[in-house]
């Protein structure tokens, strides 16, 4: 053999070498054990693939569950009616606001009227109620009412009064009003005081101021013609404060036994009898 086939034969050898130690030594059954990693990676290949099969599945299934809520949800949104912007409101709500401004405005605007009128308590028996030692019984004094039924049916009692006329005296009107309503006729002696009330009528706001007097007793007789009033009586005085209805004419009527007893006695010196 020469040294040129020598030198060949060593540099296939060389070759060969670098490819049988690129993985290192290998014992016997190292192509066994390659099979079964390249079979390992296989395995490891389909299972990966398996698994992301089962991620791919995975990941479907709430696109599913999120379509079907969003079908759900689109039932629903058809099923209730839609919110509308305060904005797109109807204009009815507008109207209505517009209609209660325009009903506050119209209180705010009511006509306002006054009205006076005059009227108070007609008595009897003041001289005969004071007793020898100057003792005033007031149950032996008698003053006239007038009663008129309410919307309930109810008889309330109240002191007879009036309109003022034009130009009329407040002591003329408590006289007329007293006979027109009682029938009995009276001389003002004395002012108790004096009363106002608002109230409306025919939507008009009206301030009523009433003027009460003690009247003494002339003559005459009761009578209830008046088509306002229902019924008219002789009230003793100890029973004035309980029988009248208003709270006004109960505070006038506590001012009244407050003043009767120097008035009967005035009335006792005078010489004035007032028999009913």
């Amino acid at each position: 053999m020469t040294n040129e086939e020598k030198s060949h034969k060593s540099r296939r050898r060389r070759r060969r070498r670098p490819a049988a130690q690129k993985g290192g030594p290998h014992p016997a059954g190292g192509t066994n054990n390659a099979a079964k990693n390249s079979g390992a990676k296989n395995s490891a290949a389909k299972n990966s693939g398996a698994k992301n099969t089962e991620n791919n599945s995975g990941k479907k299934r709430p696109k599913a569950a999120h379509k079907s809520q969003q079908n759900h949800q689109n039932q629903q949104s058809k099923q209730q009616p839609a919110k509308q912007h305060p904005s797109k409101q109807p204009a009815r709500s507008n109207k209505s606001a517009h209609q209660r401004k325009g009903h506050h405005s119209q209180r705010s605007v009511m006509e306002t009227r006054t009205e006076t009128s005059a009227g108070g308590l007609v008595l009897s028996g003041l001289a005969e109620a004071v007793a020898e030692n100057g003792k005033v019984d007031l149950a032996s004094i008698y003053v006239a009412l007038i009663g008129r039924l309410d919307r309930r049916g109810r008889l309330l009692w109240s002191m007879p009064k009036g309109h003022v006329e034009p130009d009329e005296d407040h002591n003329v009107t408590a006289e007329r009003e007293v006979w027109e309503e009682t029938g009995i006729h009276g001389a003002v002696f004395a002012h108790l005081g004096v009363i106002d009330y608002w109230f409306v009528s025919d939507g008009v706001r009206i301030h009523k101021t009433v003027h009460h007097h003690l009247l003494r007793f002339v003559d005459g007789w009761l009578n209830d013609e008046d088509p306002e009033v229902t019924e008219v009586a002789w009230i003793p005085a100890s029973e004035l404060i309980e029988r009248l209805a208003y709270a006004d004419e109960r505070k006038l009527a506590r001012k009244a036994h407050d003043l009767l007893p120097e008035l009967a006695r005035a009335e006792k010196e005078a010489g004035r009898i007032t028999p009913r």
